[in-house]
């Protein structure tokens, strides 16, 4: 057992009612972990504090066996939207070599390295071809792909993904899904998403947030602990792949 995620007893407020409570969580190294939950239930908020961003109310959090801010560098990240205008002038391959910002020496600009590093994350996530497209032309699924591929140009221990597939159609979900199946062998994975009975096929454990946290394998799942997340009744939809 190694944890390389490690909260104990989080809380957070931004200075109202409290967002996260006595939130408890160990990530062990090469684990696949979805964490959903409704609207509001503090999913961005634990993610800015795995990301260093924000500093617990009380409890504390350790990533990677350091604090979230030391860690930093070792992180994948993959934003739900892509907040930056469309038609901004640069390439495909231009943002995946951004992954590569944090390595980058003072004077020099980019090493042979680099470019090889940003090369492979490229071909790894079948966006090669889209190296020289301007972002602006790039579909929802082409561009989720080319920001999964910056987050592998930093090399990262742990990857964090939050909806990566909310604004895709079905088919480049399963496939994107496919690909981060791929990619545990060599990381650990930290997904945030809506759809339940989808990536149920994938992930090894749900953790429920709403406010607090619980952990459950996929096989222990029911509608009725949904339901309770949730709110209001919920419909499990079996998903099957291709």
């Amino acid at each position: 057992m190694n944890p390389i995620v490690i909260l104990k007893s989080v809380s957070f407020s931004y200075g109202g009612p409290t967002v996260l409570e006595d939130v408890d969580l160990a990530v062990e190294e090469g684990e696949f972990l979805g964490l959903v939950g409704p609207n509001g239930s503090g999913k961005s908020t634990l993610l800015k504090i795995l990301l260093g961003l924000l500093e617990p109310s009380s409890g504390q959090a350790q990533v990677l066996g350091g604090t979230p801010a030391q860690a930093r560098g070792s992180i994948g990240y993959v934003p739900q939207f892509a907040a930056f205008p469309h038609d901004f002038p640069i390439s495909a391959g231009e943002v995946v070599l951004q992954g590569r910002l944090g390595n980058v020496r003072l004077f020099g600009g980019y090493r042979s390295e680099d470019r090889e590093i940003a090369r492979q994350a490229l071909m790894e996530t079948y966006v090669w071809d889209l190296k020289e497209q301007p972002i602006g032309s790039l579909s929802g699924g082409q561009l989720q792909r080319v920001l999964l591929a910056r987050a592998l140009a930093t090399q990262p221990k742990l990857l964090i993904l939050d909806e990566p597939t909310a604004s895709i159609d079905p088919r480049a979900e399963e496939d994107i899904f496919d690909l981060l199946k791929k990619l545990k062998s060599r990381m650990t994975i930290l997904v945030v998403s809506h759809d339940i009975g989808f990536i149920s096929q994938y992930v090894t454990r749900i953790a429920c947030l709403n406010r607090t946290l619980v952990c459950h394998t996929t096989s222990a799942l029911t509608g009725e602990m949904i339901q309770q997340l949730y709110g209001s009744p919920v419909r499990m939809i079996r998903h099957t792949t291709r």
